[in-house]
């Protein structure tokens, strides 16, 4: 006879609380902070009741592990604040692509420039694209004699991250922000 298939017991995330704690004792910490040393399990629950407040488990590594008295509906609340709060402040580095051709005209050459300054202010790599039409590729020279101005334009405010190298029918080039 075969048994029903059970699923195992639902992962929480988070840290244990109050009749999840399965050990001994605990080293306790109040809810005014006082640390009140080694303290069996069950006496630190009572004292959480009492309070009105749950037993957390804050170091479940250490021996005895640490518990602390606390609200933790509002600890959990806290704790997702604060972790919005970082992402919030991450910023992501995007690569921008400035795509030009080896015969560029002056004009067209400072609007590019222009809006490759405007990238490397917002933080963000560009990656510069030297795109050869037919006979363009036999004065590949030219196309590196404008990657390089393009470099030395740069120079005060970019660093090359990636050297010219030449790809199929195209040369490239990734420029990134000096941080400063």
């Amino acid at each position: 006879m075969r048994r029903p298939f059970r699923a195992p017991p639902p992962t929480k995330d988070g840290p244990r609380t109050n009749d999840e704690i399965r050990v001994r004792e605990v080293q306790l910490i109040d809810h005014e902070g006082q640390n009140r040393g080694i303290v069996p399990t069950g006496e630190a629950l009572e004292i959480a009741m009492e309070a009105g407040l749950d037993l957390v488990e804050i170091q479940p590594n250490a021996q005895p592990p640490v518990c602390k008295i606390l609200d933790y509906g509002r600890f959990k609340y806290q704790s997702q604040k604060k972790a919005a709060e970082t992402r919030k402040k991450q910023k992501t580095v995007e690569i921008k692509e400035i795509k030009m051709r080896p015969n560029i005209d002056t004009h067209d050459y400072e609007v590019k420039m222009k809006a490759m300054m405007r990238f490397f202010s917002e933080g963000d790599k560009v990656k510069v694209t030297l795109r050869f039409r037919g006979r363009e590729m036999a004065h590949q020279d030219l196309g590196m004699k404008l990657l390089m101005q393009v470099r030395d334009e740069t120079a005060e405010i970019a660093k090359v991250e990636s050297s010219p190298r030449l790809e199929g029918r195209q040369m490239v080039m990734v420029l990134s922000p000096i941080q400063r």
